[in-house]
Formats: structure tokens, C-alpha cells, sequence
């Protein structure tokens, strides 16, 4: 059954049509003609523009012909001038279109002077920015309307999203050269960093042994954390992360970090139970079945109101892609100073938008881990990163974990700033236990039940954090005390492992 539409919407939506129809994409001929203008009188002033400004960027097609003739010649070390331009150009339906060679000189004649060129180059390209806005916005809201694409609206939310973001870093010029003099001033200032907060030069971690030999998680790093399935990954990484947030609450101006925790596996609650269960030392599974007593529901609040202004956020949105996680970061970064990033886990991410189709996923890989290296540098935040690793592990005799081992891509290695295992060995001896064989004596079986049992014991609580690169410094193994019966990592106790104990 058709709908009729009421006569004064219809008419609204015909009059924005038409005045849609009638709209023109921002340029501004003159300044184009301005720039180059300046460009022909004075080659140099195509240093003030050339970091920001490509001859895709003009509006005019003719006018990106001569600035991209004009780089080349500059490069080279020739002259760009309407006479050397005329002999490259003479006849082509470029110069043909605007009147042939005698436009040259007339570009040059409207000369602004080498001060204005890169005020004109800047009018440029943020009009050719808002051009490509214009486009970005007509391909989203077609995208929209067309029900044959075979996309989800979660596909086409994200795809936009790294539209804006590419759009919004296509400006970002290249940082150039720092002096030596600044370089050093920024190396001594990060020294006394370190030496104020007792070595850490970094984000910390919160264990005490893991601090001392790292200095922290630092700036700009891409970190690897992995492990086979059961050895708390992602315990590990809610740890760290909790504790650098709770740093920071304690001491604003401390190794602490406003942390962005990006959950593609667990719930948000789930998470938070984890914490939460840690904090007020009450089991996790007593909170999920409601077994707690009183006295146990009274700590859980008295712990949440401790939590509660902890700077950890939390995003579990599933199939996150490296290009939305950057958009949703950058975000956060302007509205809570952002200082540190965690994500679990790299498998989990989404191809960007606009990956090949035919692409592995080895190379789908090598794209993340390179954009989250990007990303890392781009926000001057540490990353640390989550990955599984292969079965070849459960094939040796002995589990730890190796950078061979990293799970469908070197490129994890080579992109990598430091390489972090986790293991437990605890884990795998307890599916040994010993069994009786035929014809074994009782007491001797008896034995070695009780031998395997305290050694078992031993190794209850003890994990081990594989440091197995490190751009920064040395590698080592680092022994952290497991529970879990709360689900969490913190500081072996035993003072003799301590070969960093300061």
C-alpha cells in the first residue's frame, strides 16, 4: 500500500534538491593562479609549499599540470619559467584550454610575491580538503541508499570512519629535522624522568621486577604481549593496564597513564569484574553465581567507590579495524590526554575498509601491525598489543615460548619495539599427572603422585614474563605471581629471583 508524503515536506525536499543541484565545489581559481604566479618568478618559493601541497590538491586541471611540471624541473635543478615551461607544454589540451602559451606569462605577471606563497598554498589545499569532504559525505549517504552492497551498517559506519580520519591526517607533513641540540635536551629530559620516578622512564606497569628492567612501557613503542590460550594474557594486559590508570589517579604528574583498554574479546563487564574482584578480594565466580555474603557485598561497594574515578576506558566494541581504533583514541586523547593504549587481541581486528579483497591474512596482518606502529607514534602513547601464538609450542618439550612462534606473521616481530611472553608452567604440568603402570608398584606409584603434587605446588603462583626483545635494552625473564582464583598478575615475593630488585 503506498504512503503519500505530506505536501509541505515534499515540497521541502524538493527545494533543498534543487538547491543542492545548484551548489559548486570550493575553489578559488586566483589563488591557484597567484601561487604559481610566485612559483615562475621565484622557484624557491616552492620550499614554502612543497611539504603540504601536490598538484592533485588544485582545483584547475591545468594549473595541477604546471605545479607538477614545476617540481619535477625543481628537483632536477632546472628553471621553471613561462619560457621552459612553454617548450614542455606548447600543444597540450592543458594549455590549449586556457589560451595556449601566452597563459604562462599571464600566471606570471600576477606575481604575489614569495612572502604570500605559502599563505596561498594553504587556501589551496584546505579547499581541496573540503572538496574531498564534499565527496566523502556523497559517497556515505550513497552507500546508504544502495541495498545491494554486500556490507553490514557496522561495515559501512567503520568505513566512513577511516574516510574522515585518512581525510583528517592528509595534512599531517612530515616531521623534518630536529637538531641535535633539541634531540639532546629531550634525551636528558626523559634521564631525569627516570631518575626522579626511580628508573622509570615510561608508562609503569605496576610490577615492581617488570619496571626495573623495561623502565616502563615508553612513548611511541609498539609492544607485543603473547601467549597460548590459558596463560593470562589477558589478565596480564587488565593488570598493567588498571595499574598505570590507578597510577596516575594517585599522582597526575607520576609514571601513570590515562589508559584506553580496547576489548575485542571480553565484555566491558567482564573486565571490570576482574578488577573489581581483585580490589575487594572477593572470588570471581562467587560474584557471577551470587554466593557472597554481606560483609562480602559491603567490601564490592566499598571497592567501587575507590574504582570508580580510576582513568581506564573501556571499549568492547567487537571487529574493531586499526583505522577505527585510531579515530576513537585520537578522540580520547583530546578529551582525557590520552597516555597509553592497550588491545586485545590482534586477531580479533577488522580489516580496514579499504584492504585489498585478494589479500592474506599474512598481509592483512603486516598492514595492522604496521598501522598500530603508526599509531604509536602518531599519538607519542606506548601500545600494547595482544597476539596469540602457534601450536608449534605445544609440540616441544619445553612450552616457553619463542619470537619464532608468533602466529601467522613475522612482521609482528619486525614491527615490534619489545616482545613479551607469558608462561606458565604451572599450566602444563598439572595435565601430567603421573599415571600407574602395569605392574608399577603401589608405594612406588604412591610416590611419585606425591612428588608431582609438590612440585606442583611450587609453581602454583609463579608465572613468567618472557622478555624476548627489547629495541630498548636487555632481554630477560621476568617471575610474576599468578592468581587465579581472582584472575590476576602482581610481584613475586621471593627475593632471590630479584636480579633487578634495586
Amino acid at each position: 500500500m503506498s504512503q503519500s508524503i505530506d505536501p509541505i515536506l515534499s515540497e521541502a525536499m524538493h527545494s533543498a534538491a534543487q538547491s543542492r543541484a545548484v551548489r559548486q565545489p570550493p575553489y578559488d581559481i586566483e589563488a591557484e593562479q597567484a601561487l604559481l604566479g610566485a612559483i615562475l618568478n621565484n622557484n624557491a618559493a616552492i620550499d614554502k609549499v612543497i611539504d603540504l601541497l601536490r598538484p592533485e590538491h588544485f582545483a584547475d586541471s591545468t594549473h595541477r599540470k604546471i605545479y607538477d611540471l614545476c617540481l619535477s624541473m625543481y628537483g632536477r635543478g632546472d628553471t621553471a619559467d613561462p619560457i621552459t615551461l612553454k617548450r614542455l607544454m606548447d600543444g597540450t589540451p592543458e594549455l590549449e584550454r586556457v589560451g595556449g602559451p601566452g597563459y604562462l606569462a599571464r600566471l606570471a605577471a600576477s606575481v604575489v610575491g614569495i612572502i604570500n606563497a605559502e599563505q596561498y598554498g594553504r587556501l589551496v589545499y584546505d579547499l581541496y580538503i573540503r572538496r574531498q569532504l564534499i565527496a566523502l559525505g556523497e559517497d556515505v549517504v550513497n552507500d546508504s541508499f544502495d541495498d545491494t552492497l554486500d556490507s553490514s551498517t557496522d561495515d559501512r559506519i567503520r568505513k566512513a570512519e577511516e574516510g574522515l580520519y585518512q581525510l583528517a591526517t592528509t595534512g599531517d607533513t612530515a616531521k623534518g629535522f630536529t637538531q641535535f641540540k633539541s634531540a639532546l635536551k629531550m634525551s636528558l629530559a626523559m634521564a631525569a624522568a627516570a631518575h626522579k620516578s626511580s628508573g622509570l622512564s615510561g608508562v609503569t606497569t605496576g610490577l615492581v621486577d617488570m619496571d626495573n628492567l623495561l623502565g616502563g612501557f615508553h612513548n611511541s613503542d609498539l609492544i607485543i604481549l603473547a601467549g597460548r590460550p590459558g596463560m593470562g594474557k589477558t589478565a596480564l594486559a587488565t593488570a598493567i593496564a588498571y595499574n598505570a590508570a590507578y597510577s596516575k589517579l594517585q599522582d597526575p604528574d607520576g609514571p601513570g597513564a590515562v589508559t584506553a583498554f580496547f576489548s575485542l574479546e571480553m565484555s566491558a563487564e567482564q573486565l571490570a569484574t576482574r578488577i573489581l574482584s581483585n580490589e575487594a578480594q572477593i572470588p570471581g565466580h562467587k560474584m557471577r553465581t551470587g554466593k557472597m555474603t554481606q560483609d562480602d557485598f559491603n567490601k564490592l561497594s566499598a571497592a567501587v567507590g575507590s574504582l570508580e574515578r580510576v582513568p581506564l576506558f573501556i571499549d568492547d566494541t567487537p571487529g574493531l579495524s586499526v583505522g577505527a581504533i585510531r579515530t576513537r583514541a585520537r578522540r580520547l586523547q583530546r578529551q582525557s590526554n590520552l597516555g597509553m593504549i592497550v588491545i586485545d587481541y590482534l586477531q580479533l581486528l577488522s580489516p580496514g575498509a579499504s584492504s585489498r579483497r585478494e589479500a592474506n591474512r599474512v598481509q592483512e596482518l603486516s598492514e595492522m601491525t604496521r598501522g598500530l606502529k603508526i599509531l604509536a607514534k602518531e599519538l607519542n602513547v606506548p601500545v600494547l598489543v595482544l597476539s596469540q601464538l602457534s601450536r608449534a609450542v605445544e609440540s616441544r618439550d619445553d612450552k616457553r615460548p619463542q619470537l619464532s612462534d608468533l602466529r601467522e606473521s613475522g612482521s609482528i616481530e619486525q614491527d615490534a619495539d619489545m616482545v613479551i611472553f607469558v608462561y606458565r608452567e604451572h599450566y602444563y604440568k598439572k595435565a601430567k599427572r603421573p599415571q600407574k603402570k602395569d605392574g608399577e608398584d603401589e608405594g612406588k606409584y604412591a610416590r611419585s603422585v606425591d612428588e608431582w603434587e609438590d612440585a606442583l605446588k611450587a609453581i602454583e603462583f609463579r608465572s613468567e614474563a618472557i622478555v624476548a626483545k627489547q629495541r630498548h635494552g636487555p632481554t630477560d625473564t621476568v617471575v610474576l605471581h599468578f592468581n587465579g582464583e581472582y584472575t590476576t598478575f602482581g610481584n613475586w615475593t621471593d627475593d632471590e629471583h630479584l636480579p633487578y630488585g634495586g
